[in-house]
């Protein structure tokens, strides 16, 4: 088997259609084995319904596995102990590929022998965002573009977007899986679900390891945007989760402290309500919003900071 492509979906069978039919649009990929496996991370929807109809009436080679274990790294683990491919690729259950993806994927890792490859994501309709999301915020929504040529990736400042990455299965031999600790888990629709950060671990412990990363615009996905993802509190959460997340590793002994938090911290904090302010003032609260997302960061920091006690 050349190719595993895994899907991880929680009560999205909405999505599904659309994201098979895609697939099954591939062209130049005759000579390519490759299987689809449908990850169910517990859904309640016709989740499995949607994917035993494909897999009967279609000719997608589709696999439904179900995963009880609430989380996305849970789920993409759990696809990667079912895979049989050299090679295995994730998508999300948003995602439309576009019709030479699986083609160019294949002959990237052909050519290269490369441990991990990525591609572009593209919003599907940047032209309907809403006009306080500026194209600098785009990455927040799954955005990603490297530019026109294909190039070898750093790991570090350029690695895959979990909406479209592939990987050589050796990768976990060398390197292992997905931290469950990190990811979102659920629909992602809540504040609490709002944690990601095990793609960025994932890759930078590959770059860590020597790894070889490729890159070519040709692997081109279009990525839905939600509705919940085009709301101010979306935008705010996920900030604030990065903070947190960023004190729950944290694991140095801060001697400096006021209440808690390290004194570095405060003017940090103090700094993005001015840069606020002072962009409020000039642009409006629209125009401040990305300074605003700062503020978030360094709120869930501090809330995190007073919330742990850290013994010397």
């Amino acid at each position: 088997m050349d190719i595993s492509l895994i899907i991880c979906s929680y009560n999205r069978a909405h999505n599904l259609d659309a994201c098979f039919q895609h697939l099954l649009a591939q062209k130049n990929s005759a000579d390519i084995t490759w299987e689809l496996i449908l990850v169910d991370n517990n859904s309640t929807d016709n989740t499995r319904a949607l994917v035993e109809k494909y897999a009967n009436e279609s000719t997608l080679n589709i696999r439904y596995s179900f995963e009880a274990q609430q989380g996305l790294s849970y789920a993409r683990n759990h696809g990667i102990a079912q895979a049989e491919g050299t090679w295995v690729a994730f998508i999300d259950d948003d995602i439309r590929v576009c019709d030479v993806w699986l083609k160019t994927l294949h002959d990237t890792f052909l050519q290269y022998d490369c441990d991990a490859v990525g591609g572009r994501i593209h919003i599907e309709s940047p032209q309907s965002l809403p006009a306080w999301i500026s194209p600098d915020m785009y990455g927040f929504l799954g955005h990603q573009d490297f530019g026109e040529q294909p190039h070898q990736m750093d790991g570090y400042s350029e690695f895959p977007f979990g909406g479209n990455m592939a990987v050589h299965r050796r990768v976990f031999d060398k390197i292992g899986v997905f931290d469950t600790q990190l990811g979102r888990r659920g629909e992602g629709s809540k504040s609490e679900e709002l944690f990601k950060g095990e793609e960025t671990d994932f890759f930078h412990r590959l770059a860590d390891s020597g790894g070889n990363f490729r890159y070519h615009p040709k692997i081109l996905v279009l990525h839905k945007i939600l509705p919940y993802q085009l709301e101010k509190k979306f935008f705010l959460s996920l900030h604030k989760n990065a903070g947190i997340l960023k004190v729950q590793q944290d694991t140095r002994h801060h001697q400096r402290t006021f209440m808690g938090i390290p004194l570095f911290v405060y003017p940090q904090y103090l700094r993005s309500i001015g840069h606020y302010a002072r962009k409020s003032l000039c642009h409006g609260r629209n125009g401040a919003f990305r300074q605003r997302m700062n503020i978030a960061y360094f709120s869930g920091m501090i809330q995190t900071y007073r919330s742990t006690i850290r013994q010397p």
